[in-house]
């Protein structure tokens, strides 16, 4: 409700003037004018406290195991089951919020994860056998999608308003990018100002104090919506297709960022790297001020085209070069996660608005872990570092193919 003044009209001779309300005159700003509604800064406070963990957790892990075991290949075998049991679990955590309340499963899930990771802490403080690590590290497999349940509460929130939608989801990506613009540096800062374990144990805190500040505003929670016969949100149509545009999208971001470490190989590799967050980050808000949005198929088209930068700046052999490769091919990435999420959002009906968020994001990372594979054994068995920047390149040239052969934008303007 935007905030009232009392403006004061004419009156007769000798009296006081009537003052009546008249609302204010909305802020111009796009962002501003979300804001303004009453409980979204609260919320959005929390939700990017607990969603700075996902930029820190998974070098905080590395870090810490390969110091305590002496192993990249252990802490890397870890980090990716963790991976691969938040892949599977994410979809039914998120059906439960939206079937209970975001509050009544976000905070037991989050405390359930948090107590995962300080107990893979205590297993590598006390130099546990290995595969202590892997069942510690599966408890962290609760851990909600914080960025789903912020979103969806937007679309409760604006529910009529695309143009508010849209800015708001864009926020959101820009919010995404942040995260893991910050986390790596946070976690590195923590385990080497402190001990080796500093950066999961700050990690953990943050994530259980985020979700229980986001999960006390609830008068911006989405109500529990009644259990319907629809089934999966994979049976709407055009669900499925979508998906796999996803799947090859994050296989993108992947095999930049493998690439990009492998080429660099030293410790300039981290703000190299978050140059490239930087343009999403950049991109996502000027994306959101905009009063027309492009299609899928045109964003991918985009990405293909700007994700070739760094493929012409590294045979020059300079990092300053890479550098605005990244910043550029970065400016893709916002625009098009926007543009996806919107569709989902119109493809999912709301009462499982938290499951089809979360299957997009399973998917995406499903992208991201053969991206990186297949960077890894291209790192490994190419004459150059330079060829695995072909990679990036090929899966936005397939994401593309694959939403141009399927019909996905068409679908859901349909």
């Amino acid at each position: 409700m935007p905030p009232q003044l009392l403006v004061p009209t004419p009156a007769g001779p000798g009296l006081a003037p009537r003052y009546r309300e008249r609302p204010a005159a909305p802020p111009r700003n796009p962002y501003l004018r979300l804001f303004a509604l009453p409980g979204t800064r609260a919320f959005t406070a929390g939700n990017l406290i607990a969603r700075l963990p996902s930029g820190m957790s998974g070098i905080s892990a590395v870090i810490m195991i390969s110091a305590g075991y002496d192993s990249y290949a252990l802490a890397g075998a870890v980090t990716a089951t963790g991976l691969a049991a938040g892949a599977l679990t994410a979809p039914w955590i998120a059906r439960l919020i939206d079937r209970h309340g975001q509050a009544r499963v976000a905070v037991p899930a989050a405390a359930l994860a948090a107590l995962g990771q300080l107990a893979l802490l205590l297993c590598v403080r006390g130099h546990a056998p290995a595969w202590a690590l892997f069942c510690a590290i599966a408890l962290t497999a609760t851990t909600p999608n914080t960025g789903g349940m912020s979103r969806a509460r937007w679309a409760h929130l604006l529910r009529g308003d695309a143009a508010a939608l849209h800015t708001a989801n864009s926020f959101e990506q820009a919010a995404d990018e942040l995260c893991f613009m910050l986390g790596p540096v946070l976690a590195a800062v923590a385990c080497s100002a402190f001990f080796p374990e500093a950066g999961t144990l700050v990690a953990a805190v943050l994530l259980l104090t985020g979700v229980l500040l986001f999960a006390a505003q609830r008068s911006t929670e989405p109500p529990v919506a009644p259990r319907t016969t629809a089934g999966s949100p994979l049976r709407a149509p055009g669900m499925v297709p979508l998906l796999v545009v996803f799947l090859a999208t994050g296989a993108v971001f992947g095999s930049m960022e493998v690439t990009a470490l492998a080429y660099v190989d030293g410790p300039a590799a981290g703000p190299v790297l978050a140059l490239q967050a930087a343009g999403s980050c950049a991109a996502g808000l000027l994306y959101g001020r905009a009063r027309r949005t492009a299609g899928l198929r045109l964003c991918l088209a985009a990405m293909t085209l700007l994700m070739a930068a760094p493929l012409l700046m590294a045979p020059t052999g300079s990092l300053l070069a890479l550098a605005a490769g990244l910043l550029v091919a970065g400016m893709a990435t916002a625009p098009t996660m926007v543009t996806g999420m919107g569709l989902v959002q119109r493809l999912t009906p709301p009462s499982q608005l938290n499951e089809g968020m979360t299957l997009a994001v399973t998917a995406l990372l499903a992208g991201v872990a053969t991206g990186s594979a297949t960077a890894g054994w291209t790192a490994d068995h190419a004459p150059s570092p330079v060829v695995g920047f072909l990679l990036p390149v090929t899966a936005a040239a397939l994401a593309l193919a694959l939403c141009a052969a399927t019909g996905v934008g068409r679908r859901a303007r349909g």
